[in-house]
This record gives structure tokens, C-alpha cells and sequence, in this order.
């Protein structure tokens, strides 16, 4: 951890990649809120705090019983969070705080209007963007005059992800900072992508199991939950671990696949989809092709990864492995949002897939909070 510390609480946490970044920033997470009890899990699996420090449940009902917690976010540096937000679409008409559907964008703002911390983020997907105006104005009706904020999109990508992910990324202070030098700072960040191979060199080869429904195996063709291992320490080992010497290799184990699916996996060139004529043999909804063209899609080992998401607990078609006749493993998506290798996810394998997918790329993370400690340092 950096030698400055500042308190940060985190808000709607999932696994905790957006906190990992902020942390390796220089901030520390004093307080954490989750829905998710095995989202949670994973959270303090890999973060030193005590019990107290956590709220498993949901925003809302914190939100009425702040006053316990006030030992932990009082004099907060940070607030960090993403609220689902469902209702900011152009054509809905309701005022987005109004929506139902946005209780939890509510219950965020209320929360900063009792912590009050020197920052705040507040990040979500780019269709955000569209109800700025209405944004701002929100956040005036609960934090008044004394904070000034604005936006940008980030592209994780920019500061060397190697993944295609774009982040409406909302900042507040109450210091006096302008907006636009907290962004200019973010930016100083920026460097040279690294491209799907990079993340993926040197991890074991896996195979698909050929048991359905066995979750418990493990063995050395589909994978292990963790084993001991040797890394190949290039750049981009030290890009997501610095100087740690890691010798375990966790969650990287590989699900089921029937045959016709391998099959696909196995002719598929990279970069192709589900209308190459590689497997038009034996391409099931061919009906329905157009359609269903990203069924299955091989990546390009060349290129940045496509948007990780938490659809791949459902399944890795989309995600196949560029050189090996199979989807991702958690492992490497893991590796793709830039955790670093001793990071452990708790759970089944299929929660592992969605809390990776559901997490803001720990580099993109650390280089915003980079960028806003500069201004409480």
C-alpha cells in the first residue's frame, strides 16, 4: 500500500476492484457496503477489516442507521460507488430521481449528503452521459453549493488494460478543485495498451471437463481452484503485481462444455464469429444467424480483449480462448480487469466469472485515484 493514506468508503462493492485500485492509489477502505453476501466475501477475503467496517445488506437500509456507523464515516477523503441505474434512457421523461427504478442512485446521493467527504465518485455506463444536466442538478438538491463536479468517459484501454471498456466516470469535491485539472491529472496516466497475449502467456493449458454438473473436480486438464506455480514475471506481471513474488496460481479452472460447442472452439480463427463458414456444418440457430452472430466469437490474442462482463457465468461462448479450444478461465478474465494474481475469489465458479465481470478494471481505478489524491495529498 502507498505510504499516504487517506479513508475511502466504498459503495455498492461487488468484489472490491474499483476499492483495489483506489487502494493501490493511497487510499484505504474504512467502510464498505455489498448486497451480495459472496460478492462480500471475496471483499474480505483479500481487505483487512473488521467485521464492523462492513454493511452486507442493502444502501437503503444503512442509509437509516448511519449513526451506528459514524466511528467509520466521519471525515471521509472518499466515497466511491456505482448504483445500478436503470431509468436514465432519453426517451423516458421521469425525472431520473423520480424513477423507481433508480432507488439505489437515490439512496447514493443520500449517503453523501450525510458523509460529506472532501471527494467523491460516482461511476456507470456511458448512458449516463445523456442525463448530465439532470445529474448535476440532483446532486445540488442534496449536497447544495459547496461541492462542484463533472464528467468524462474513460477508456480503460487508455491506461494499458487490455480490454475494451468504456466508464462514465462522475467527480465531486468540496475543496475548491477544479473538475477539469482532477481529469487532466487522470490523464497524466495514460500509456500503451496491452493486447489480449499479454495477459494470457504462460498460464496452464486447460482443457473443458467432460462431466456435466461436477463442479468439484479438479485435476490437472480442466483446472484448479489454487495450485502451486511458477509465473513468467514479463511486464505485464509486474504491471498488475509490482514486485510481489507470487507462487500461487487461484481460480483458474475451466466448466463444461458439450462436444459440438469444443468443436466450434477448435475451428474457429481468432477474431471470428458465428457466421464464419469454419462451422457453418454444424452451427446450430442457423435460422436465426444474424441474430445470433456473438453466440460465439474467438479472440484475437493481437488485440485488446472485448468488454468482460458477468454474463460469462452463464457461459464463455463469447470469450473464447485464442489459441485453446475453450472459454476464458476466471483466472485470465481476472487478469484482463488487471487484479493482481494473488487476488482470490470466494464462491462458485460461476460467481467468480460475475463478480470479475461486474468490477471496474483495478488500473483504470488505480489511475483515477491517482489522479484525485494528488489534491489531498
Amino acid at each position: 500500500m502507498a505510504v499516504n493514506c487517506f479513508k475511502m468508503a466504498d459503495m455498492f462493492a461487488g468484489c472490491g476492484g474499483l476499492s483495489t485500485g483506489l487502494e493501490q492509489a493511497g487510499f484505504t477502505p474504512v467502510f464498505v457496503n455489498e448486497l451480495v453476501p459472496e460478492f462480500c466475501s471475496t471483499y474480505k477475503f483479500n481487505h483487512n477489516l473488521s467485521d464492523e467496517q462492513y454493511f452486507i445488506g442493502d444502501i437503503n437500509e444503512l442509509n437509516n442507521n448511519l449513526d451506528r456507523y459514524k466511528e467509520y464515516i466521519s471525515d471521509l477523503d472518499l466515497v466511491c460507488g456505482g448504483p445500478p441505474c436503470q431509468g436514465f434512457s432519453m426517451a423516458n421523461r421521469q425525472r431520473l430521481i423520480d424513477d423507481p427504478r433508480n432507488q439505489l442512485y437515490k439512496a447514493y446521493l443520500k449517503f453523501l449528503s450525510y458523509t460529506r467527504p472532501k471527494f467523491f465518485i460516482m461511476e456507470n455506463v456511458r448512458g449516463m452521459a445523456n442525463k448530465i444536466d439532470e445529474i448535476k442538478e440532483n446532486f445540488k438538491e442534496f449536497l447544495g453549493e459547496e461541492y462542484t463536479y463533472d464528467f468524462r468517459l474513460l477508456y480503460a484501454q487508455d491506461f494499458g488494460v487490455p480490454q475494451n471498456r468504456e466508464r462514465f466516470i462522475f467527480i465531486g469535491n468540496r475543496m475548491g478543485v477544479s473538475i477539469s485539472d482532477v481529469f487532466n491529472k487522470i490523464f497524466e496516466k495514460k500509456r500503451t495498451s496491452f493486447v489480449l497475449r499479454d495477459a494470457l502467456i504462460g498460464l496452464p493449458h486447460l482443457e473443458s471437463k467432460k462431466e456435466k454438473g461436477k463442479s468439484n473436480i479438479e485435476n490437472e486438464l480442466s483446472g484448479f481452484t489454487e495450485m502451486d506455480f511458477k509465473y513468467v514475471e514479463n511486464e505485464f506481471y509486474h504491471y498488475i503485481n509490482g514486485d510481489k513474488k507470487i507462487s500461487k496460481l487461484y481460480n483458474h479452472k475451466n466448466r463444461y462444455n458439450n462436444p459440438r460447442d469444443i468443436e466450434i472452439f477448435r475451428r474457429l480463427p481468432q477474431g471470428a464469429n458465428s457466421l464464419h463458414e469454419s462451422i457453418a456444418d454444424i452451427m446450430p440457430y442457423k435460422r436465426r444467424k444474424d441474430i445470433f452472430k456473438d453466440k460465439y466469437f474467438k479472440l484475437d490474442e493481437t488485440q485488446i480483449c472485448k468488454t468482460i462482463t458477468s454474463h460469462m457465468r452463464f457461459d464463455c461462448n463469447m470469450y473464447i480462448h485464442p489459441w485453446e479450444a475453450r472459454g476464458l478461465s476466471p483466472r485470465e478474465a481476472a487478469r484482463i480487469q488487471t487484479f493482481p494474481d494473488d487476488y482470490v475469489f470466494q464462491g462458485s465458479q460461476n460467481l467468480w466469472y460475475a463478480q470479475i465481470g461486474n468490477a471496474v478494471p483495478v488500473k483504470l481505478a488505480k489511475a483515477i485515484g491517482e489522479g484525485i489524491i494528488q489534491f489531498l495529498k
